[in-house]
């Protein structure tokens, strides 16, 4: 736990998720203010909008915050331009290997935490300069890998030798408590976060997420090598109806085609129907809309009354 926490600056080890329209200043500012690692998500926005984001949270806390950049998106240049120039303390990264960039984030002062969803990928960011990874099983809500959390975070944990956090499933203090018995000095949570009361998302998607069940989510786009987890509506059910009738690039194009702003229309115009309502599978656990500092607290004392009574569990 403290190795994490001193990387970050934090007093809990916690990393909120980086969701793509949902998380940033308002959201990333509440969890660094609670003693977590805020995160505003910079993918599908340009360097403007960042920028005036990383101000913007500054404005709101003294506290260490991060930026996530997804790594394919076409002006990730300017982006790590943005984050370099403003001194983020923490970047984490999706969608492939920073390699390439590590040594800017580097020399400009960035701890860089990587999301991995493969043995293979944890080894090659260590050797990159990682300063910890995020193992992230396939329970997560938005693109997703194949590993589940309990099987790929050990996995990592014995490959690599900087700290790993895992992600994917964990939305109170037993996840948190596997986590640490898996090995992991730290968690990732998105789907809580996303009904915090300080997030911006519509109420119409954060009720979604309340009132769904275990059986709530599914992966679209398993066929075309893009999965992604969602909350079931008429927009995912017509996706893998989609799946089912063509594969390849045929599958993608159709998919692509119904899928244009969907996210958009789910997080600000409250389309639960035809929007994609990313979530991950713990949706089923989450049962109240609440502010972010007093969630991380539930978490970590749940975590450590868990622990304190180790003796009846062994």
């Amino acid at each position: 736990m403290n190795d994490v926490c001193q990387i970050l600056g934090t007093e809990y080890p916690i990393i909120q998720g980086a969701m793509a329209r949902i998380a940033e200043s308002s959201l990333a500012a509440a969890v660094s203010n609670g003693g977590g690692l805020g995160i505003i998500a910079s993918g599908g926005y340009d360097a403007d909008w960042l920028r005036n984001e990383i101000r913007t949270v500054r404005k709101l806390t003294d506290k260490p915050f991060g930026v996530n950049l997804m790594l394919l998106m076409p002006n990730i240049e300017e982006l790590i331009q943005v984050v370099c120039a403003e001194k983020v303390p923490v970047v984490t990264t999706g969608a492939g290997n920073p390699g390439k960039y590590m040594k800017t984030l580097k020399e400009a002062g960035i701890k860089v935490i990587p999301v991995v969803a493969s043995v293979a990928l944890a080894i090659r960011v260590e050797r990159a300069g990682a300063d910890a990874v995020i193992a992230e099983g396939t329970e997560a809500g938005g693109h997703i890998g194949e590993i589940a959390t309990m099987a790929l975070t050990p996995q990592v944990v014995d490959a690599v030798s900087i700290p790993v956090l895992a992600a994917g499933g964990i939305a109170d203090g037993r996840g948190v408590a596997a986590a640490y018995m898996l090995g992991a000095r730290g968690v990732q949570v998105g789907t809580r976060f996303v009904v915090a009361s300080e997030c911006i998302v519509s109420q119409n998607y954060k009720d979604a997420i309340i009132k769904a069940r275990d059986t709530d989510t599914c992966a679209t786009g398993r066929s075309t090598g893009h999965p992604v987890r969602v909350i079931k509506n008429k927009l995912a059910r017509e996706i893998l109806a989609i799946e089912k009738a063509s594969t390849g690039e045929e599958a993608q194009a159709a998919i692509d085609q119904v899928g244009i702003g969907a996210l958009s229309a789910a997080v600000f115009a409250g389309d639960i129907e035809r929007g994609s309502v990313m979530s991950g599978q713990i949706a089923g656990m989450v049962r109240k809309e609440q502010p972010a500092a007093e969630m991380i607290r539930e978490m970590f004392a749940e975590a450590a009354a868990i622990y304190a009574d180790r003796a009846s569990l062994f």
